[in-house]
C-alpha cells in the first residue's frame, strides 16, 4: 500500500464578504480535490489539542499521528533539527524571525520575505557583534532563523511566554515582548539587533529599493532537544517528507522520515508545485509513505491576500493532486489524504484552533456521499475525529 498525505498549510478558512459569503476553498477550482471527495470520505478533524497554540508544529505533528500535548516540543527545536543543530541537554533554541517594526508596531513578520542571501549577511552580523560564548545564531531560510543558548539553566527559559510575530501584525510590540523568568536576556538580544541592523548595508539597499527592512529580530517558539518515537515504529512503514519549511522538515528528521529536497521549493507563492509532485512520486518508488507540505496558502492568509490564497489552492489541486491521481489507477493499493494542519482565516491573518476539513480516498476507504471539498460540506459530514492521531490511525489502518 502507498500512503500519500498532502498538507495545504492553513487552507481552511471562514466565509468572506468579498467572496459573497464563501471561503477561498468554495471559490477555487479544485476539480481533483472534488474527485477525491466524490470517491472517498469527507470529514473534519481537530488537529490542535485544546489549550495548545495553533501552530504548524502542533498541526503537522498531529497529522503524522503524534500527540503534541504529550510531547511538548518547541517549534524552534524542530527547526534546529532540520538545520542539523544537535541540541545538547544544556541548550535551548529560539525561533529568530527577521521582522520589520515601525513606530513600535509589527509591520511585517517576514521583512518583505527577505531573501536567504540577504538574511545570511544579517545573521552573520549578529554573531560578529554579539560575541558571547553562550549564544549562537544559525542561518535558516528567508526570514526564519535560529538562536541557541547554552546555559546551565537552559530549561528555565521554556517558561518564558513568547508570541509569534505573525499574530501581532499592526500591534504595539511592547505588549508582546517575551516575558517571564529570564526575560531580560532575551529582550536584550532583540534590542541589540535593532542597533546592529540599523547600520547594515543590506537594509540600506532594501530601503533604497522601497522594500521593508529587516530592522529587528523577534525571538519566540523556544524548545529543547526533541525526542519522537520513529514513524516507522508507529505505523510499520518507511517514508519521506517534502517541504520548503525547516519546521516541517525538522519533524521529518526526528521522526525518521527521509527529508527530500526539491529544487524550486521556496515556501512562498512562487514555489514549484509540479516539482513537489514529481519528487513525491519518485520517493514512493523507494518507500510506501510520503507527506507533501505546501506553505503558500498559509503565507497568503497571513498577508491577507485572498487572490493569492485562491491561486495557491488551485495550484496545489492542479499541479500536485492532479499528477498524483493520474499516476495511480483507481484500483491500485493507494490511499490519499488531503488535510490542512490548522485553519488560517484571511480575516484574522493568523492561525486558529478550529477543526479543519479533510478528504480521504483510496483502497478500502468508504464513500460518504459528498461532491466537493470545502468547509461547509465537511461540517455537514458525520465523520468527525478528535485528533490527528485518530485520523492517522484511521488512514494507515490496513483494513477498514
Amino acid at each position: 500500500m502507498k500512503y500519500i498525505i498532502i498538507v495545504p498549510d492553513g487552507t481552511a478558512d471562514s466565509p468572506l464578504p468579498e467572496l459573497d459569503g464563501k471561503t477561498p476553498l468554495e471559490v477555487a477550482n479544485v476539480s481533483n480535490m472534488d474527485y477525491l471527495v466524490q470517491h472517498g470520505s469527507l470529514g473534519r478533524v481537530k488537529t490542535i489539542p485544546t489549550g495548545m497554540a495553533p501552530g504548524s508544529d502542533v498541526g503537522n505533528l498531529s497529522l503524522l499521528g503524534y500527540d503534541p500535548a504529550e510531547l511538548k516540543i518547541g517549534r524552534a527545536s524542530l527547526e534546529a533539527a532540520n538545520l542539523d543543530i544537535a541540541l545538547q541537554d544544556d541548550e535551548i533554541a529560539f525561533r529568530c524571525n527577521l521582522v520589520t517594526v515601525e513606530d513600535n508596531k509589527m509591520i511585517d513578520y517576514s521583512a518583505g520575505h527577505i531573501s536567504t542571501d540577504e538574511a545570511k549577511l544579517l545573521v552573520e552580523s549578529l554573531n560578529e557583534e554579539i560575541d558571547l560564548d553562550y549564544v549562537r545564531f544559525y542561518v535558516g531560510k528567508s526570514y526564519r532563523h535560529i538562536m541557541v543558548l547554552k546555559l546551565h539553566n537552559a530549561r528555565e527559559y521554556l517558561n518564558i511566554t513568547t508570541t509569534p510575530p505573525h499574530d501581532i501584525l499592526g500591534k504595539d510590540v511592547s505588549r508582546y515582548l517575551p516575558h517571564g523568568p529570564q526575560e531580560g536576556m532575551i529582550q536584550k538580544f532583540m534590542e541589540k539587533s535593532k542597533e546592529i541592523f540599523a547600520r547594515h548595508s543590506v537594509n540600506d539597499v532594501r530601503i533604497d529599493l522601497g522594500e521593508n527592512p529587516a530592522n529587528m529580530i523577534w525571538l519566540w517558539g523556544q524548545g529543547v532537544r526533541p525526542r519522537l518515537t520513529p514513524f516507522s515504529e508507529k505505523f510499520q512503514v518507511r517514508g519521506s517528507i517534502i517541504s520548503a519549511v525547516d519546521l516541517v522538515n525538522g519533524i521529518g528528521k526526528i521522526s525518521g522520515l527521509k527529508v527530500v529536497k526539491v529544487p524550486g521549493a521556496t515556501g512562498y507563492y512562487d514555489t514549484d508545485y509540479a516539482a513537489k509532485a514529481r519528487y513525491a512520486l519518485e520517493a514512493l518508488k523507494r518507500s510506501d509513505f510520503v507527506l507533501v507540505h505546501v506553505e503558500a496558502t498559509d503565507e497568503a492568509s497571513h498577508n491577507g491576500d485572498v487572490e493569492q490564497k485562491i491561486k495557491a489552492i488551485e495550484n496545489i489541486d492542479k499541479e500536485i493532486i492532479g499528477p498524483v491521481l493520474n499516476h495511480f489507477n483507481r484500483y491500485d493499493d493507494v490511499r490519499i489524504l488531503v488535510s490542512p494542519d490548522h485553519c488560517t482565516p484571511i480575516a484574522k491573518r493568523t492561525h486558529t484552533a478550529d477543526p479543519v476539513c479533510f478528504v480521504m480516498y483510496g483502497k478500502n476507504i468508504p464513500v460518504n456521499g459528498f461532491d466537493a471539498y470545502n468547509e461547509r460540506l465537511a461540517a455537514e459530514s458525520d465523520l468527525y475525529l478528535d485528533s490527528g492521531k485518530e485520523l492517522m490511525q484511521f488512514f494507515m489502518k490496513k483494513y477498514l
